[in-house]
């Protein structure tokens, strides 16, 4: 046990640390491409991992003693802090409208929406005759499932999806009980309550109904955990006998399911994270069966939407790097036929596209700030929704309906909680419908946001996102949190959070580096950011770290990192890099193991895997690469910040094996610093507990952990010989 022999910035004394766990080497090795690897931990992934997916009792007692020892040491190295959880909290549910509700959306005789009990961890999905203003003839609910309820006496229960057949009688409704991302489906008879004898095991949850509501599509899972099978299923019929409209033989490719706004055409969507692949299937024949659009080609991705006779299509084809949107015949949709509708234009990236009956609706980023255009589809004529804030997020709710002349959209920036506006596209009015009710107060005008930019190693300009306190004194002297992700075209967008106001309320700065890999400004903003550019995610949140600090935001070794599944690969690779910068590490659910986990096909999510990293099994130069950077493989000897790694022993996309290895390895590694603790929700996958306020409790053991580490209050050190 390290003595108290110091304190902290504040002047309060340092925490001691008491011994961690030290996981038994049991070395494997392996040569891939002539290069030896040698893994001390591999044992942590268990043999039956899949099982344990189902049935988590089954994790091996060794592995299950092991994660319990870690989980316990956590508990110790945070006990100082159990009351400031409790207040983070307590602050973070006062943000929290208990007895909540989603604006309700038209279709046909009833509005739809979701809402909450005060208290309740799960919602429940209601419906009251169309008519009245919103909120009002409550009377006339109907709750057509209580989630709460379903949910009572389980450790996990997570609500897929939620459909209504087209004919209002039915609702087909999707959950996972494990946390694996399991879904089992069931039908509920709205008359009476009761759900049908119909299951259906082993899916993703989603579900797209036929026009008839007779039957309904859903996609499957393998015995590999992939979503391969697009099936139909006719109520009354036994899961057994479901239709196979498409199996997937490539195991490289993902399917998904859903359907063209004006309700017609299911849409099989196949693809990885560089090409996809189009089917429809007119959903208002029982005999239809499933119509390629464009044959997948590498490198060509589209998406399609339906208006009238045409197929209108947002795709990349032709060098639209950016995408474009064409026009192209039902009759014969392929790529000989498309038109331009909307041309591509460098730096405009088309984000996402809805057809409502006259016109075309996208949503698009340029200059890094979202936008929402109307197309009338006979005139030509375009309007649009923006706003002028430095950093905003910027949603689009196309809802059920298609013949409407009303869009719906959600507003937020980070200091301004979400409103959701109808927009009327005849008139071009707007109508406020709610804004986000923070009961314990939120005053916007307290805080300030900024957009500012830092300056790669190769001269490009990274943006931040910026929150704080307006009366922050910006000396230097203050803590942040940098959250970061850059991986899979994904944007972080700088919408309202709730939970980050109890750390800037505290005097943090919280800041969002857009890193490359994101889609933040553009897709070649992507481009540059994976497979042989992977490293330019990682020195970019670096240089992102450095302004920060440079511009007197904050100050170096006062810096707390935080991403989560790919990012937090990000956080593993800057704590290998820099991690005298950085004041603590919070690693959630962190794709660490990445060259062991890339190098195995076995694993679920490996094959869709290699567009976006690479694939290290038959090329040596992405072998080499990933070799380079993977965290767990670049542990080294020296000091590392603290480091708190968090995940979940159901995860089927991050498997909890991933940071138990890492945080083994960094132990055995590390020449001083630390402390390095894992959290392993027992209970829970990739997104943790599912509950609103069941999650607040681990947001809290990160954000504790972020205010200790900032702080400088550990005194004592992680080593070998410790």
């Amino acid at each position: 046990m390290v003595s108290v022999t110091s304190t902290g910035r504040d002047g309060s004394a340092k925490t001691a640390l008491p011994r961690p766990p030290r996981a038994e080497i049991r070395t494997q090795t392996k040569i891939v491409h002539g290069t030896m690897l040698q893994d001390d931990y591999a044992w942590l992934r268990a043999v039956n991992w899949k099982e344990v997916l189902r049935e988590p009792e089954r994790l091996p007692a060794a592995i299950k003693r092991h994660l319990d020892a870690e989980n316990a040491y956590c508990r110790k190295v945070m006990a100082s802090t159990k009351a400031l959880q409790k207040d983070l909290v307590t602050e973070m549910r006062g943000r929290i409208k208990e007895d909540d509700s989603s604006v309700p959306q038209p279709d046909g005789p009833f509005l739809y929406y979701s809402r909450y009990r005060k208290g309740g961890e799960h919602p429940l999905i209601c419906r009251k005759p169309r008519g009245g203003l919103p909120g009002k003839g409550k009377g006339r609910e109907q709750v057509m499932l209580d989630a709460s309820a379903l949910a009572k006496g389980k450790d996990f229960f997570d609500l897929g999806d939620a459909e209504h057949s087209p004919d209002h009688r039915l609702l087909a409704w999707s959950a996972d009980e494990a946390g694996s991302e399991l879904h089992v489906i069931r039908i509920r008879d709205l008359a009476t309550g009761a759900d049908l004898p119909d299951r259906i095991e082993d899916t993703t949850g989603d579900i797209v109904w036929a026009r008839d509501s007779a039957s309904f599509v859903y996609v499957g899972l393998d015995a590999d955990h992939r979503p391969s099978k697009v099936l139909r299923h006719r109520i009354g019929t036994p899961a057994a006998e479901d239709e196979l409209l498409h199996e997937e033989v490539d195991a490289g490719m993902f399917v998904d399911i859903g359907a063209t706004q004006s309700g017609r055409f299911l849409l099989i969507e196949i693809g990885d994270h560089d090409t996809s692949e189009t089917m429809i299937l007119d959903l208002t024949e029982d005999a239809a069966r499933p119509v390629v659009i464009a044959p997948r080609q590498a490198g060509r991705r589209y998406d399609v939407e339906h208006h009238g006779d045409d197929l209108l299509i947002r795709t990349n084809a032709d060098g639209a790097e950016d995408f474009r949107i064409v026009t192209a015949p039902i009759a014969d949709p392929a790529p000989a036929n498309w038109h331009d509708l909307v041309p591509h234009k460098a730096g405009r990236l088309i984000l996402d596209h809805v057809c409502l009956r006259g016109r075309l609706i996208r949503l698009e980023r340029e200059d890094g700030l979202p936008r929402i255009v109307v197309h009338d589809l006979a005139s030509g004529a375009e309007s649009s929704i923006a706003f002028d804030e430095e950093a905003y997020g910027l949603g689009l709710d196309a809802g059920y309906e298609f013949d409407t002349d009303t869009i719906r959209f959600i507003y937020a920036s980070m200091a301004r909680p979400a409103e959701t506006y109808d927009y009327d596209m005849a008139s071009g009015e707007r109508t406020l419908l709610k804004r986000q009710e923070i009961p314990s107060g939120h005053d916007p005008a307290a805080y300030r946001v900024r957009r500012v930019f830092a300056k790669a190693r190769d001269g490009a300009l990274v943006p931040v996102s910026l929150l704080h306190r307006a009366d922050l004194v910006l000396d230097g002297s203050a803590p942040c949190l940098l959250y970061g992700y850059g991986s899979y075209g994904s944007a972080m967008s700088a919408s309202f959070r709730t939970r980050p106001l109890s750390l800037v309320d505290r005097g943090f700065v919280y800041a969002i580096a857009h890193v490359r890999g994101g889609t933040e400004k553009g897709w070649g903003w992507y481009l540059d950011g994976k497979r042989q550019n992977k490293t330019n995610t990682f020195t970019d949140f670096i240089a992102a770290a450095e302004m920060l600090a440079d511009e007197g935001f904050t100050a170096r070794g006062r810096i707390v990192a935080e991403g989560g599944s790919a990012g937090g690969m990000l956080m593993g690779a800057v704590a290998n890099m820099a991690p005298e910068l950085f004041a603590g590490i919070v690693a959630e659910v962190p794709f660490v193991d990445v060259l062991n986990t890339i190098l195995d096909e076995t694993l679920p999510l490996t094959p869709p895997e290699w567009p976006e990293w690479g694939d290290p099994i038959r090329d040596e130069a992405a072998f080499k690469m990933i070799a380079s950077y993977s965290p767990y493989d670049n542990v080294r000897a020296q000091a590392y910040p603290p480091i708190l790694a968090m995940g979940g022993l159901t995860d089927p996309r991050v498997t909890y094996w991933e940071p138990a290895k890492w945080v083994a390895r960094l132990r055995a590694t590390m020449t001083g610093g630390g402390p390095v603790l894992l959290h392993t929700n027992m209970d829970a996958g990739h997104g943790g507990s599912a509950g609103r306020f069941d999650s607040l409790k681990e947001t809290a053991l990160a954000y504790a952990f972020a205010i200790e580490a900032a702080g400088g209050r550990w005194a004592g050190t992680e080593t070998a010989g410790a």
